[in-house]
């Protein structure tokens, strides 16, 4: 069974899309609406991939960046945000995500990033124990 995609955010339109998205390319897909809980699916299943939104209601990407550190190391973090500039996106990968991902989000995209994310584990993980 292929792992699939955990996404980290309030919003469920954006769930619904997504979810659509990579259902056309037959990678699972799995909604939390908040880092709380977006921790205790990481705790209790196997993702390839967490994408998350930049700001959360009770967090932010960092937070999400550690706490795949301390739970699941070998998981993409990928980042999406409205305001996806080239500084965002080095900050991002400087902090040891795999990828940023802008919004609106494009299908192609989406798909190819979180394929990529999913099937090939993050560099850094390989490298760098967790903190």
């Amino acid at each position: 069974m292929k792992r699939g995609v955990l996404f980290i955010s309030p919003s469920a339109d954006d769930a619904r899309t997504l979810s659509e998205m990579l259902s056309m390319v037959g990678i699972p897909f799995v909604h939390a609406r908040n880092l709380n809980q977006a921790r205790n699916m990481l705790e209790a299943r196997t993702f390839g991939a967490v994408l998350t939104e930049a700001r959360l209601p009770d967090g932010g990407w960092l937070d999400v960046i550690r706490l795949v550190g301390r739970v699941k190391r070998r998981v993409a973090v990928v980042v999406t945000d409205m305001l996806a500039d080239a500084r965002f996106w080095a900050d991002v990968l400087e902090s040891g995500a795999y990828d940023l991902l802008p919004k609106p989000f494009c299908s192609g995209e989406v798909q190819r990033i979180l394929a990529n994310a999913v099937d090939q584990p993050p560099l850094l993980s390989r490298a760098i124990p967790a903190a």
